[in-house]
């Protein structure tokens, strides 16, 4: 039996479940202009999935580093989701 589609199944739904919470806590601390770090670690971590030999190594590189991309519409959304109420608003936060 091969296992590695299941791992690397589970393994994307810890990620995605990992995000969810980095997301809200960087739009709580920084707002969305911090989408440019997702965009760079995104970028840098999908280089590494090129240059790794290991497949699998490759596959969990490639799912961070697009979870990184997807976290940057989450941080527009998250904002929207703030203004609704529906989470807390940081008023120490500078404007920017």
């Amino acid at each position: 039996m091969n296992w590695g589609g299941i791992l690397l199944g589970t393994a994307s739904f810890v990620i995605i479940g990992l995000f969810h919470p980095i997301v809200i806590w960087a739009e709580y601390h920084f707002g969305k202009g911090c989408w440019p770090v997702f965009l760079a670690v995104g970028l840098l971590l999908a280089a590494a999935s090129l240059t790794v030999s290991n497949l699998y190594a490759g596959a969990l590189l490639g799912i961070v580093a697009f979870s990184c991309f997807w976290s940057i519409r989450e941080l527009f959304e998250q904002e929207q989701r703030v203004k609704k109420g529906w989470f807390p608003k940081n008023e120490k936060r500078k404007k920017t």
